[in-house]
C-alpha cells in the first residue's frame, strides 16, 4: 500500500463528508463510518508522522499549548455595526442610502451572538485565524480555530490563491447547557451565556480544551480575494458555501425597506427554535460596488445596520418559592415556575434575589408572572400580572427556621439577607467545601458538588481540611472512580498545598472577602499568622477594606472552629506565606475603572495586569479615578467619567502603557 497516497485519500474523503454534513446538511455516510475514517487516518499519522498534512482533520482534537497569543494586524478591518432599536431607525438608514442610490437591494441576515474572527487561506489551505480585537488588530488563535469542525482546513476547487473571510464563532445552546452542567458538578463558575462561553473557549492557551467545547461558525463576509470577486453579497455567500464554508443562514434580498422590516420580524419569531443565540438581524446593501461608494464613517460602514431585538419575555405561573441555603448561610428564594420556552431553552426556575426584591414587586405564590431572559443563566421575574392574581393570595415571608438544619435564622443588620447562623448546618458544609475547591480558590479539579456530597455521605470528609487526609483506597471502591480519576484527584489536592496564600484566604470563605480583597490583605500582611493577629486599625489601613469587612475578618478568626480548621490545614502542609506577583510599581497610587467589552482582554485579565503593576481597580467612577479603561458598549460609567473629566483610555493605549505585559 502507498501509505502517503492513502493518507491523502483519507484527508480528501473526510473533508468531503465534513462538507456534506456541516455545510450542505446532507450526510452520505453514518457517524460511525465517518469516525472510522478519522481513526484510520490518526493511526496512520502516528505510524508515519512524516506524511502528516498541516491541514489534517486530526488537528480537530487540539494539542498545541501556547504561552500567549501573538497580535495580528487585519489587512481588511473588521468593522463594527451601527445599532438600531426601532424600525424607524431602519427607515432612516434606508433614506440615507437612497440619498446616494435611488435603486437599492438589501440583504437581511441573522446577527449571530458569538465572537467575530477572520480566517485566511493560501492556495486553499487554512493558514491563520484571528479574533476581531479592536477591528484593526486581533489575536492569533489559529490552533484553536483548527478544532472547530465546521471550519474547512482545505477548500474545495476552484479557490483563489489568497482568501480572507469573516465569520462568527458561537457555541450551540445544547453544548452550552452541557458545559454549564459539567462546570456546576465540578464546583466551577458558570458561563453567563453562550457568547461568553464561546469567547472563553477560543482564548484557551491549550487547544485541547477548545476542542472539547463543540464550537461552531457561520461565515458571513468575503473580506479579501485575489480571484474574481462576486458582484453582490448574496453571490459571495453562495460562493463561500461552494468552497466548503457554513455561511450565514436565512439570507434573503429585498428591494423595499418595508419588506426588509417584515423579514426582521419573521427572523425574530424564529429565535425560540434556533440552536444558537441571536441578538438581532442585519440589513446590508447587496451590491458590493454600491457599498464601496457609500464607504464608512469613523465608526461604522454606511452600508449596513443591525436591528437589536428586545429581551424576550414570557408569561407563566409561579408555582412555588423554594429556599436554598448558601455557603455563608444566606437563605436565597428561588421561583419554581410552570416550564415555559424562553430564548431557546425551557425555563422552570428564576432568581428572586432576596426578601426586598420579592416585597418590591409584591411577588406571591400562585401569581402569573412575566419572566425575562436577557443572557443570564437563570432568568429573572420582570413583573407580576396583577389582573390575574387569585383571591386569597398572601404576601410571601421568609421562613423563621433554616429549611436544612431547623435552627432559627437571623436578619442581617446591614443587608436584606436572612441567614442561618448555625456553623454546623449541612447545607453550608457542602457549599463551604465547594467554594474551597473552586477554581479561584484552591483549584482542586475533579472535586465538584456531587463528589463532595458523596464524600460527606460516606463519612470521608466533614471539613475542607479532611480533603488532605482522604482515604483514596476507599474512593477507588466507589462507583465511577477509576484509577486515573483517583490519581488525578490525588495530584490536584497535593498541588493545591503550594498555592499562593491569597487563594487560601479566599478559600476560607470569610464574608465579604473575595479574591481581590484576599490579595490586598496578603500584600499587606504577607503571612496567615500576621493576618490572624491583625487588629481592626491594621485591617482598616488596607485599601478598600471597610468596617463591615474588617468586622467579618476579626469575627472569623475569633471563632474556635475556624481556628481549628486553620490548624488542620497547617498540619496538612498548606502554604501560609504570600509571594507577591507584582512586577512593577508604575501604576502605584492609580485607580482604574473598567467598563464595556475589551477587544482581547477579559476584565479579570486586565485587572490582574493593573494589580501586577501596583495599581488598583474599582467598580465605580469618582474624582479619585485615574483612568477609565473603556471597551465596546461602555455605558453610564463612561458618561460619568466624561462629566468628571477623568481620562478615558482604550485597550491600545492600555497596552502601550503596560508595555504589552502578559500575566
Amino acid at each position: 500500500m502507498d501509505v502517503k497516497a492513502r493518507m491523502d485519500e483519507l484527508v480528501s474523503l473526510i473533508n468531503y463528508h465534513a462538507k456534506k454534513y456541516y455545510t450542505e446538511d446532507a450526510p452520505e455516510i453514518s457517524d460511525y463510518e465517518y469516525d472510522m475514517l478519522n481513526r484510520e487516518l490518526t493511526e496512520l499519522e502516528e505510524k508515519y508522522p512524516q506524511f502528516k498534512s498541516p491541514q489534517s482533520p486530526s488537528l480537530r482534537v487540539g494539542g498545541a499549548i501556547l504561552k500567549g497569543f501573538d497580535r495580528v494586524r487585519h489587512e481588511v478591518p473588521l468593522d463594527s455595526m451601527q445599532d438600531a432599536f426601532s424600525f424607524d431607525e431602519i427607515r432612516d438608514f434606508d433614506r440615507r442610502v437612497r440619498q446616494t442610490f435611488t435603486e437599492v437591494e438589501y440583504v437581511v441576515e441573522l446577527k449571530i451572538d458569538g465572537l467575530s474572527v477572520a480566517l485566511e487561506y493560501i492556495d486553499g489551505k487554512f493558514v491563520k485565524g484571528a479574533t476581531r480585537g479592536d477591528g484593526a488588530e486581533g489575536e492569533d488563535i489559529t490552533e484553536n480555530l483548527k478544532t472547530v469542525k465546521s471550519i474547512p482546513l482545505t477548500l474545495f476547487d476552484p479557490y483563489p490563491h489568497r482568501l480572507i473571510v469573516r465569520g462568527e464563532v458561537y457555541m450551540p445552546r445544547s453544548s452550552f447547557e452541557a458545559l454549564n452542567r459539567e462546570r456546576e458538578e465540578n464546583g466551577e463558575n458558570l458561563f453567563a451565556n453562550p457568547r461568553n462561553a464561546a469567547a472563553g473557549s477560543l482564548r484557551q492557551l491549550d487547544s485541547r480544551i477548545t476542542a472539547k467545547r463543540n464550537l461552531d461558525i457561520f461565515v458571513f463576509n468575503l473580506q479579501l480575494s485575489d480571484g474574481e470577486m462576486p458582484k453582490t453579497h448574496t453571490e459571495s455567500l453562495d460562493y463561500m458555501k461552494s468552497l466548503g464554508f457554513c455561511v450565514s443562514p436565512y439570507y434573503n434580498s429585498y428591494i423595499s425597506v418595508e419588506d426588509a422590516i417584515e423579514e426582521i420580524k419573521r427572523l425574530g419569531e424564529k429565535r425560540e427554535g434556533l440552536e444558537f443565540d441571536i441578538d438581532g438581524a442585519v440589513v446590508k446593501v447587496n451590491s458590493l460596488s454600491q457599498r464601496k461608494t457609500l464607504g464608512s464613517t469613523v465608526k461604522f460602514p454606511r452600508w449596513q445596520i443591525a436591528f437589536k431585538y428586545p429581551p424576550e419575555k414570557k408569561e407563566t405561573l409561579l408555582e412555588d418559592i423554594q429556599i436554598n441555603v448558601g455557603r455563608t448561610g444566606v437563605l436565597t428564594p428561588l421561583a419554581i415556575l410552570k416550564p415555559v420556552a424562553v430564548a431557546g431553552s425551557v425555563v422552570s426556575k428564576a432568581t428572586l434575589h432576596n426578601k426586598d426584591f420579592i416585597a418590591e414587586k409584591d411577588i406571591r405564590i400562585g401569581d402569573t408572572v412575566i419572566i425575562q431572559k436577557a443572557g443570564d443563566v437563570i432568568p429573572a421575574i420582570d413583573s407580576v400580572v396583577f389582573s390575574k392574581r387569585k383571591e386569597g393570595s398572601v404576601p410571601f415571608s421568609m421562613p423563621e427556621y433554616c429549611p436544612v438544619c431547623g435552627q432559627k435564622v437571623a436578619q442581617d443588620t446591614d443587608s436584606p439577607f436572612v441567614r442561618c447562623i448555625n456553623a454546623e448546618c449541612p447545607a453550608q458544609l457542602v457549599r463551604n467545601i465547594v467554594h474551597f475547591v473552586s477554581k479561584d480558590a484552591m483549584d482542586i479539579d475533579g472535586c465538584g458538588v456531587q463528589q463532595i456530597e458523596r464524600f460527606i455521605s460516606c463519612g470521608l470528609i466533614s471539613s475542607a481540611a479532611d480533603l488532605y487526609t482522604l482515604d483514596f483506597d476507599k474512593i477507588r471502591e466507589m462507583e465511577r472512580y477509576g484509577e486515573k480519576s483517583v490519581e488525578n484527584l490525588k495530584n490536584a489536592i497535593e498541588k493545591s498545598k503550594s498555592n499562593n496564600l491569597d487563594r487560601l484566604v479566599y478559600a476560607l470563605g470569610i464574608r465579604e472577602v473575595g479574591a481581590k480583597a484576599a490579595k490586598l490583605l496578603c500584600e499587606r500582611f504577607k503571612t496567615l499568622d500576621a493576618l490572624i493577629r491583625a487588629d481592626e486599625n491594621e485591617l482598616l489601613s488596607v485599601g478598600e477594606i471597610g468596617e463591615v469587612t474588617t468586622s467579618n475578618i476579626t469575627e472569623f478568626f475569633k471563632n474556635p472552629k475556624n481556628l481549628e480548621l486553620i490548624a488542620d490545614l497547617r498540619k496538612a502542609g498548606l502554604n501560609f506565606t504570600y509571594t507577591s506577583d507584582r512586577v512593577s510599581d508604575i501604576f502605584s497610587g492609580m485607580t482604574f475603572v473598567l467598563t464595556g467589552a475589551l477587544p482581547t482582554y477579559t476584565r479579570d485579565e486586565a485587572s490582574r495586569i493593573i494589580e501586577s503593576l501596583g495599581g488598583k481597580t474599582s467598580s465605580s467612577v469618582s474624582k479619585k479615578t485615574t483612568f477609565v479603561l473603556a471597551g465596546e458598549d461602555a455605558g453610564s460609567k463612561l458618561e460619568k467619567a466624561k462629566k468628571l473629566g477623568v481620562k478615558i483610555i482604550d485597550e491600545a493605549e492600555f497596552r502601550e502603557m503596560t508595555g504589552n505585559i502578559q500575566v
